[in-house]
């Protein structure tokens, strides 16, 4: 039985090539996805906080949403700050 069912198999499958990860279009795929999610909670959160009239927490909840909006967005800029930082305290990056 386990033969007849061996022999229905095809012979000519090969494994996928081993390439890695591909994190750049990752990376693409999770901001076209969560970019406009990220927007509208912004969004209903800034209105809701505008309606209320609580000036303070909406000066604040934009600054916050402006920062992790600019690290979201903005592919490289974790790496640019580090380096950055690291040149300025004389660090040699390579």
């Amino acid at each position: 039985m386990m033969q007849h069912m061996l022999a229905m198999l095809p012979h000519h499958v090969e494994a996928a090539p081993n390439n890695g990860l591909d994190t750049d279009n990752l990376a693409k795929w999770l901001r076209d996805i969560f970019g406009p999610l990220f927007l509208v909670v912004v969004s209903i959160v800034a209105i809701f906080f505008l309606f209320t009239r609580e000036i303070t927490r909406f000066v604040q909840f934009i600054l916050l949403a402006i920062g992790i909006g600019v690290i979201f967005y903005v592919p490289n800029i974790i790496e640019t700050t580090a380096k950055a930082i690291a040149t300025a305290l004389g660090i040699k990056t390579s």
